[in-house]
């Protein structure tokens, strides 16, 4: 068991060209690592209608509680122009000390940190409880066939997740430096005013939505949300389009619509920002002689574990590697962590970001073993203390 290489594992990741939603080989792989140490390795295959196939891996050692699960991806997003690379993006080459390619920040280190962690762990001896590996090939992607659909399937056979801990890329210096204790909710909104078209010589026919859709996206813009609260920034509303699609020069159009990314915090709900909006278009709108629509989509909703007993036992197990006490932060994007929150308390440890989704991606391999070390703390000490 104390061969498994964190460094060569996640090598052996990236040199799979696992860009969403092909897999590429990259879950052999892991099963193929994870299989010699214990673990029941199951393949598990969603594709909701008008979607890709996805393929995900449930990987288990144990059967009692408590039961600890690593979170993660092995998919990628496009690498881009290989020329633009300093080297092959799908290499894996190491120099001076530093890994590059597609997946080396993002996430397949951390991935490959997950096992080589869980093998020193169990190399000690056989636990209590259970150890698990949820890896998904839909993270980059819709997530709908991924972390969402897996941890529904588990839950339907009775299977309980009591922690997890999701390896993305959300150290700032270096691993484990940062906690994300909670992320931000995603959603866009499209909003469109329709007035009268008519011929630009005689506008007072015509009900131009042009400058009402300024004046509701200026009013929208400038206005703040909320002003944060004791772990969460500010949210924020940020216009994305702004579309006529009038080919003509002498015609105002019937139509106009922008669309907007709003990231907000836990004192949001989808709905009520969404009725925000509305209450704001409306208005404008109708003492303009027009009528405004919203359409929204929402990406994940705001989430946030409570600093407590989980939180500091893996900041205490950081701090054993580290000497540093990691910062708890809610900062960023989403993550399949949104997804995970509904049947566990979860949170994200991982290797420094800076250059996910960049060319020339890359991680000091120093740091990967940084991480797997983490990693092996936080499973020796949730397992040889009280259950947290």
């Amino acid at each position: 068991m104390s061969g498994t290489d964190p460094i060569a594992l996640a090598q052996a990741l990236i040199r799979c060209p696992s860009v969403t939603p092909a897999d590429a080989g990259a879950l052999g792989v892991l099963e193929a690592a994870l299989k010699p140490l214990g673990f029941a390795c199951e393949r598990l295959r969603f594709a909701a209608d008008g979607t890709a196939p996805v393929d995900n891996l449930h990987a288990r050692i144990g059967a009692g509680e408590p039961h600890f699960c690593f979170a993660g991806h092995t998919d990628v997003v496009p690498p881009g122009d290989p020329a633009l690379w300093r080297f092959d993006p799908f290499a894996a080459e190491i120099r001076d000390g530093v890994l590059y390619g597609r997946g080396a920040a993002d996430m397949k280190s951390a991935v490959a940190a997950f096992v080589a962690a869980a093998a020193r762990v169990l190399e000690k001896g056989p636990g209590s409880g259970s150890i698990s590996l949820l890896i998904t090939g839909d993270e980059e992607g819709d997530a709908i066939n991924g972390t969402a659909a897996v941890l529904e399937h588990l839950a339907a056979r009775g299977e309980h997740i009591d922690h997890c801990l999701v390896g993305e890329p959300t150290a700032t210096a270096f691993a484990g430096d940062t906690i994300k204790i909670g992320r931000r909710g995603s959603m866009r909104l499209t909003l469109t005013v329709s007035g009268v078209q008519g011929h630009t010589a005689y506008p007072q026919r015509a009900t131009n939505p042009i400058p009402i859709l300024a004046e509701i996206v200026s009013r929208l813009a400038e206005e703040p949300l909320d002003s944060g609260n004791a772990h969460f920034e500010p949210s924020t509303l940020v216009f994305t389009t702004f579309d006529v699609g009038n080919p003509a020069g002498n015609v105002s159009p019937a139509k106009a619509q922008a669309a907007c990314n709003i990231r907000f915090n836990d004192i949001h709900s989808p709905e009520g920002l969404t009725r925000h909006v509305r209450s704001v278009g409306d208005a404008i709108s109708s003492a303009k002689g027009a009528t405004f629509e919203v359409q929204t989509t929402v990406g994940g909703v705001s989430f946030l574990t409570p600093p407590g007993d989980f939180t500091n036992m893996l900041s205490r197990a950081i701090q054993s590697v580290t000497q540093v006490q990691p910062e708890l932060s809610t900062t960023g994007g989403t993550s399949d962590a949104r997804f995970i929150r509904k049947y566990c308390p979860v949170a994200e440890v991982g290797l420094p970001g800076t250059t996910m989704h960049k060319v020339d991606e890359c991680v000091p391999v120093a740091e990967i073993e940084r991480l797997t070390e983490i990693y092996a703390a936080i499973l020796d000490d949730y397992f040889t203390r009280p259950h947290p």
